[in-house]
């Protein structure tokens, strides 16, 4: 499944975006999470960073406590980094009901009301594919911490056997959930507009470009999003920069990616023609 940056494996969504003609779409991952063949898969594993479990002797925190103890011992440092990660994950888990519910609350208006979703879910129409509550659902989606201090989250993939998902937990408001579910809906339309390499078994440059115009024509790249939510106050050239950065960030959680100067380097390959195509969009409209 491809996931926005992040490469956190993500549960598969049911069906989805379903196609009229009788050829069945390729299984594939989005962003982060797409699955490998079993030998590359098992020789590329050797080399993946631990997941870190928890401690309580270790991190302070315990999930047998009520949960304003924990947060008060977070306040006054008696849980460090890696507990309070934890702890995150653990409300999450504690929550996820009410996440998801808030979630598919949150879809259904954009269905109803965004002009960049339902344009997107008119031009996926036309592809002959159906975007729908039965193939764009909420799920609570795990972060990893590894031993090698990264958190690996993801906010949504995109996977055409299966359709899109919206990682719930993650989704902090209605605006935020709109340029996620924009984001995959470029991915679908991408899908069944050409014949995408989403893994990267000949090369990345597919997977790269895909990135690029998702990132672009999502809105997640506009000034305010950056500014407010990620604390980029940057003016000249921010929007380009977002765009490159999330596309390097998707490309390198692919398996197929060595590191990240061959992520970048296939994104720079792509970068004029890709970022140039505002397909099905007459220029960016967020």
């Amino acid at each position: 499944m491809l996931s926005q940056p992040s490469d956190t494996a993500a549960p598969e969504a049911p069906g989805g975006p379903t196609q009229s003609t009788s050829s069945s779409p390729r299984s594939t991952n989005s962003a982060p999470s797409t699955s490998a063949s079993k030998s590359s898969s098992s020789s590329s594993s050797a080399q993946l960073p631990r997941i870190i479990e928890n401690d309580p002797a270790r991190t302070g925190f315990d999930p047998k406590t009520a949960w304003w103890i924990n947060y008060f011992k977070i306040l006054t440092g008696g849980i460090n980094q890696e507990g309070a990660f934890h702890y995150r994950e653990w409300r999450y888990r504690e929550r996820e009901a009410e996440d998801c519910a808030r979630c598919e609350q949150y879809r259904d208006w954009a269905f109803a009301h965004s002009p960049t979703v339902r344009f997107l879910r008119e031009k996926v129409e036309a592809l002959n594919g159906t975007l729908d509550k039965n193939n764009v659902v909420c799920r609570r989606c795990p972060a990893r911490l590894t031993d090698d201090g990264q958190v690996h989250r993801s906010s949504g993939g995109f996977s055409p056997a299966n359709g899109i998902l919206i990682c719930a937990n993650e989704v902090r408001n209605r605006n935020h959930l709109e340029d996620t579910l924009a984001h995959e809906m470029v991915h679908a339309w991408d899908h069944l507009r050409w014949k995408v390499d989403w893994v990267g078994d000949k090369d990345l440059k597919h997977a790269a470009c895909t990135e690029i115009r998702a990132a672009m024509l999502s809105g997640e790249c506009r000034w305010t999003r950056e500014a407010w939510t990620r604390g980029n106050w940057t003016i000249t050239q921010q929007f380009q920069d977002c765009v490159r950065r999330r596309a390097v960030q998707s490309v390198l959680a692919r398996p197929r990616c060595k590191d990240d100067v061959q992520a970048v380097k296939v994104v720079n390959q792509v970068w004029d023609s890709c970022f140039s195509d505002t397909r099905p969009f007459d220029e960016v409209y967020r």
